[in-house]
């Protein structure tokens, strides 16, 4: 009986070991492996954001957050076309990352304490800093906000823009006509129709809205931001290797720019005498042992999708269709606005 008893717990402890590794294996094996397995990153990307995610005439998808896409893409396979881009809606998104169905959501998700702490993801950095802002008439002749004293503003009732409108204009002693609207799609038809000297909301809301004004050239945004809206890359919570491949994807895009690395030099300058571009380029060091990708997983980044800068510009900087003319926040730590700087050593 006593044996009896003994094998009886011994296949306890056996079952209970057995499952024990098998969960911790399939833990640890993590999304990185699952999405080398399948051959392909699934990304979710906002619907129709341009600039951001969306269609071009070809099908192809293309913008800021679908370039953070094929970065990521780059770093695991050599290759930024191993992408599928599935289309979220600010209702679907974390559902679909929570249930697995995309592996990162890179789309315009501020970075909140729920979000990262009630929700159970985790942000992997700040790709993108947006913020309130407020788009006039050029034949105005307003270039500052601190002009807008006595004009009227279209403005979405009920949200954070309105309140910080009224906010600013009161910190600043000046007034304004606030005209409260139901939508963003009122705010941009009122404003079209001339019921308001100024359209607000967040800066690349008001330069995609812009973009639709057959006009457009005769509209202006304002060169200051109100507020601060820090957006990034989104992972499911308790999978700590994927979301170093994630935020390392970002660092280095922006210690690129740093550097002046980008797609047309970066075979020059690999053998450069700094130590921090002959480690981020995989020449010394095993650093893609570390993060188990190929030791060229960063040259991979730069060599095919660009630099920090060469992103923006290309996507919502001046000469593209958003034309966004200041970086601000998102300009690099040596201008003083934002310290993003993390040393690859």
């Amino acid at each position: 009986m006593h044996i009896f008893l003994n094998m009886n717990k011994i296949k306890v402890i056996l079952i209970v070991l057995i499952s024990f590794f098998y969960t911790f294996n399939h833990i640890n094996a993590g999304t990185l492996d699952d999405v080398k397995e399948r051959g392909y990153l699934n990304c979710g990307v906002a619907e129709n954001f341009i600039g951001f995610a969306s269609p071009d005439d070809s099908g192809k998808w293309v913008g800021f957050d679908v370039d953070l896409c094929r970065a990521i893409a780059a770093a695991i396979f050599a290759d930024s076309n191993k992408v599928n881009f599935i289309p979220t809606s600010s209702r679907s998104r974390f559902p679909l990352l929570a249930l697995g169905d995309i592996d990162v959501l890179i789309r315009n998700t501020t970075w909140s304490f729920s979000r990262d702490v009630n929700l159970e993801f985790e942000f992997a950095g700040i790709n993108f800093y947006d913020g309130q802002a407020f788009m006039t008439y050029k034949d105005l002749g307003i270039r500052s906000v601190y002009e807008l004293d006595g004009a009227s503003i279209c403005v979405v009732s009920g949200t954070s823009n309105e309140l910080n409108t009224e906010f600013f204009f009161k910190k600043n002693s000046m007034e304004y006509k606030a005209i409260p609207l139901e939508t963003f799609q009122e705010c941009q038809d009122n404003y079209i129709k001339k019921k308001c000297d100024v359209y607000t909301g967040d800066l690349t809301v008001l330069a995609a809205a812009r973009v639709e004004i057959p006009d457009s050239y005769n509209h202006i945004i304002l060169p200051e931001v109100i507020s601060k809206e820090p957006l990034g890359p989104l992972v499911r919570q308790g999978d700590n290797q994927w979301g170093d491949v994630i935020r390392w994807t970002l660092n280095v895009i922006i210690i690129a720019e740093e550097k002046n690395l980008n797609p047309n030099n970066i075979d020059k300058i690999i053998n450069s005498g700094d130590p921090e571009i002959l480690r981020l380029l995989g020449e010394i060091g095993n650093y893609g042992d570390m993060i188990e990708l190929d030791n060229k997983w960063a040259y991979n980044i730069i060599k095919q999708v660009g630099n920090y800068s060469t992103i923006y510009e290309r996507n919502l900087g001046i000469d593209s269709v958003l034309g966004i003319k200041e970086r601000g926040l998102n300009n690099l730590w040596t201008s003083k606005l934002r310290v993003l700087s993390h040393p690859l050593h």
